[in-house]
This record gives C-alpha cells, structure tokens and sequence, in this order.
C-alpha cells in the first residue's frame, strides 16, 4: 500500500515522554506566558514613556528606540499572539483541529523568518559588523564580539540559527501531528456514530415465480 511521504514523520509522541496533544497544550501554554509577559512591559511603558525611552544619544543614532506609534502596533501584535495561543491549547484540549491551524500558521511564519535570516547571513556575511557596529556603545560585551574573526563570527552565527531551526522545526511537528491525531480521532468518532445508528430494513415475502410460492425474503438490507 502506497502512503504519504509526511506520514512518516506521524508519530502521536512528543519530546519522548508525552502525547502530542499534551505537548501542544504545553507549548501553547508557553507561548502564552511570554506573550502575556511582554504585553505587560509593553502596557507599562505606553503608561510610562520615560522608563523605557530611549533617545538618539543614549543609542548613538539618529533615530529613537520605540515611539508611540510602534509601541500600539507591539501591543496589538501581543494581544493577536495572545488570541493565536489561546486558541491553540483550547483546541487542544478542547480536541477541536480547527482551532489549532492560526497557531500552525504563525509557527510556519516565524520559522521562515528565522530561514530568510540564516540566508541573508549567509550571503551578506558582511551584515553583521554593520549590525554590530550600530548597537549602543554601552552594549555588553560589544567589544569583544567585534572582536571575534568575522569568519568565525558567521559560522557561530550560523550554527546558533541553525540550532534554532532544528528545534522551531520540531514543534511544528508536533502540532502538525497534534492536528492530525484530533483530526483522524473525530472522524473515526462519526463513523462509530454512524455504524452504531445504522437500521435494518427486512423486505416482505416475495412469490417465486417459478414454483409459485411464497419464499423467505434475503438477509436484511441494511441501510443508514
């Protein structure tokens, strides 16, 4: 029998102890304590602009480390993340696929971020100096990162992306397989519906036209 490429990487255990749904929910758990946390700081600082605001000297730029106006755009990003989590552990719980797929999506989104970065540092390994040389001079350990080989300095970039990439790839699917096991679990609950609901129709005696008497009907026609 022919079978899906992706159905090898089906497995209905995660992280070698537990099932998909509970590390879903776990995971969706995470997400939404991060995200709830950096909504806080966000709310305090649109509370408190002279806390964390930064000026251009203080970055040694021309420009300044967050205004107003991306601070509500953070802080409507927070609250989508929030919604995006929340949905995830509820229909993970809840074992309602649907409920899962924003959260699959942003995990795809974020892990082809993360792919276009390694690329650009990759082929524009000269990117980061010039990342390094903008950060604030009171940066930690500034100096001794530029002073690092650059060449050095990419593969241990590159290696530290990569890591990161294997992981973020390995709970993608683990909510993938999460939504496939609440899929394939609610259908085959419609089908035992189905079959335990099932009726049986029993035909009438019918004439034998040659002899010309009645005969037994045939087995019961079952229908749903």
């Amino acid at each position: 029998m022919l079978s899906s490429p992706w159905a090898r990487f089906y497995s209905n255990s995660c992280c070698l102890c537990c099932h998909v749904r509970t590390g879903t929910i776990i995971l969706g758990i995470w997400y939404l304590i991060i995200n709830s946390v950096v909504l806080l700081i966000l709310l305090s600082a649109l509370t408190d602009p002279d806390q964390y605001h930064l000026t251009s000297a203080e970055l040694g730029g021309e420009f300044e480390f967050m205004d107003d106006a991306n601070m509500c755009i953070a802080t409507a990003i927070s609250l989508l993340m929030i919604l995006i989590c929340a949905m995830a552990t509820y229909g993970a719980y809840k074992q309602h696929a649907a409920w899962i797929i924003p959260f699959f999506c942003y995990q795809i989104f974020d892990f082809a971020l993360n792919t276009l970065v390694a690329i650009s540092v990759l082929v524009y390994p000269s990117t980061i100096q010039d990342y390094l040389r903008q950060l604030p001079t009171n940066f930690p350990y500034k100096e001794e990162i530029m002073s690092v080989n650059p060449t050095c300095l990419v593969v241990i970039i590159l290696l530290f992306i990569s890591i990161i990439l294997a992981f973020k790839g390995y709970l993608i699917s683990c909510v993938w397989n999460c939504y496939r096991y609440i899929n394939s679990r609610n259908n085959s609950d419609v089908l035992v519906y189905i079959t335990t609901n099932d009726t049986a129709v029993l035909l009438p005696p019918y004439d034998d036209p040659v002899n010309g008497a009645a005969k037994d009907p045939p087995p019961p026609y079952v229908s749903a």
